[in-house]
């Protein structure tokens, strides 16, 4: 199972994928029902995840039902619990909009929703994160959350983000990140795929991450949260969710 979920990620062209995954969903969704873990974003439970990883594959970590990852359920569970997005009427823009919360976020009716991307089938809007078509302060919240490490001038795009969000606005701009690095590591020569799927995480990431990220994100302008969610919930409900313990999310407001 391993192998092949990694022979399918590294061969197969990610708007492909999306589309592949609506019609496997259900399928893998019926044969995986159990009562071992649970899915936070649409609460059903099973005797398994899926593993998942372009390079070294983490078990247990993909849910059958709504394709989350422990970012996304850990993202559902801080803004259910922590914040007004469910409730609130909000100016929102999603950058590449991940499945297990698109359709939610379109139905809830105290948003107006608007998704973006260059190449994803599922967006509303294509754009360039560094040259974005919307006016300046438009944005209440903005998340743009596993997108930085693909893009060789993120500074650009950080300032385009900062741009178009409102004053007192919020953004939630996860990225997969090293916390043993001091500083972000990049390296343009190294082309090959493989190559770059080991020392990047993923065959189209430029970079890895380290803690400095934050400090990036505030010389744009933006006040930052670096909140460790995890370290407020119950080793319980980390486990039943499939969470991982000590990932930030970095919750920034201009």
């Amino acid at each position: 199972m391993k192998k092949l979920f990694k022979l399918i990620l590294n061969t197969i062209p990610r708007p492909l994928l999306i589309r592949l995954s609506y019609v496997i969903r259900p399928v893998l969704a019926f044969f995986l029902k159990g009562n071992t873990f649970t899915d936070p974003i649409d609460e059903k439970s099973f005797k398994s995840f899926l593993p998942y990883g372009y390079g070294n594959q983490r078990n247990n970590v993909l849910s059958p039902s709504t394709l989350s990852l422990e970012r996304h359920r850990l993202l559902w569970l801080y803004l259910k619990n922590e914040t007004d997005f469910f409730s609130s009427e909000k100016k929102v823009l999603h950058f590449a909009p991940e499945q297990c919360f698109l359709k939610r976020f379109r139905s809830l009716k105290n948003l107006d929703y608007t998704t973006t991307d260059l190449l994803s089938p599922i967006a509303d809007v294509k754009a360039d994160i560094c040259d974005l078509p919307f006016e300046d302060n438009s944005y209440d919240i903005i998340f743009c959350n596993h997108v930085l490490e693909h893009i060789p001038d993120d500074t650009k795009a950080m300032q385009e983000l900062y741009r178009v969000l409102k004053p007192g606005g919020m953004g939630i701009f996860q990225i997969p990140q090293d916390l043993s690095r001091a500083t972000t590591f990049e390296d343009y020569t190294i082309t090959d795929k493989a190559e770059r799927a080991k020392i990047f995480g993923q065959y189209d990431h430029v970079r890895v991450y380290g803690r400095d990220y934050f400090d990036k994100l505030r010389s744009i302008g933006f006040k930052v949260n670096e909140v460790d969610y995890t370290a407020t919930l119950p080793a319980k409900a980390i486990a039943q969710y499939c969470l991982a313990p000590g990932e930030i999310i970095p919750v920034v407001y201009k």
